[in-house]
């Protein structure tokens, strides 16, 4: 008897398929003049890791594709097909993506451009990035993943400047693990994927990139390999200052819990 084919993040059997990343992040052919949908990422997925994901879907949608520093698609893609979507759900989207926000209009050459400043929902955009970092690994490795993910987002801003300069040392150190490594995806200037292979604690990562501009960064821990001790968070613990250098350059950390 053959087996069946098994969903790319359980051991569910798949019935159908999902686009990895959502095949909505992608922009249509009519609002861009160019077909940026050709040869979508496509994993097997069981009824319960697809068809309950078209809310998150839309979710990631609107949370990504106006951000600052993307591309001229992404913010094409804001102004079409995600407007649309904001004006047909009258704003609940916004309500979702964002859990305060405020609304701002600059002045442009052409006219105002609506600004939003906000907090995301930053365990909903983990959960997202996380599927779609359990796709990834089942359409490059040939395999489901089973062990522990942990996701970093490298394009939020925290209120935290100790959490920036940490967010920052781990983007300047996966750049030089990711350096020489191919970037893989049809549409690179919407979506691309790199992965490193395992280092000597069997931990690897993928480095997602969309818009141009939005940086996403996911470990995988493979359950048969054992948690390291992370010296650096420890001695962030204890230590008034951690001092972190890479290069010629240099991450302060100061414990201000410690200095209460």
């Amino acid at each position: 008897m053959q087996n069946s084919i098994k969903c790319y993040m359980c051991d569910r059997n798949a019935i159908n398929s999902e686009h990895v990343p959502p095949k909505n992040l992608f922009p249509e052919q009519k609002d861009v003049k160019e077909d940026y949908r050709k040869h979508l990422i496509t994993v097997p997925s069981c009824e319960i890791h697809n068809s309950v994901k078209s809310k998150d879907d839309e979710f990631l949608m609107v949370s990504l594709a106006g951000i600052f520093g993307n591309n001229s698609i992404g913010y094409l893609h804001k102004f079409t097909k995600v407007n649309r979507a904001i004006r047909r759900t009258s704003n609940r989207l916004l309500d979702k993506a964002f859990k305060k926000r405020k609304h701002y209009h600059l002045k442009s050459k052409n006219g105002f451009i609506e600004v939003i400043w906000g907090t995301p929902d930053h365990g909903r955009l983990i959960n997202c990035f996380e599927h779609i970092a359990y796709g990834l690994h089942y359409h490059y490795l040939g395999k489901s993943f089973r062990g522990e993910i942990k996701v970093l987002l490298g394009y939020l801003h925290s209120e935290d400047e100790n959490n920036n300069i940490f967010v920052q040392f781990l983007k300047d150190r996966a750049a030089i693990d990711l350096k020489d490594l191919p970037k893989y995806g049809a549409n690179q200037d919407i979506f691309y994927y790199q992965f490193t292979t395992p280092d000597e604690n069997g931990i690897y990562m993928v480095h997602m990139r969309f818009y141009g501009g939005i940086d996403v960064y996911a470990s995988f821990l493979p359950q048969d390999k054992p948690k390291p001790f992370n010296f650096a968070l420890e001695l962030m613990k204890v230590c008034d200052e951690t001092i972190f250098n890479l290069g010629d350059k240099e991450y302060k950390i100061i414990n201000t819990k410690k200095r209460r």
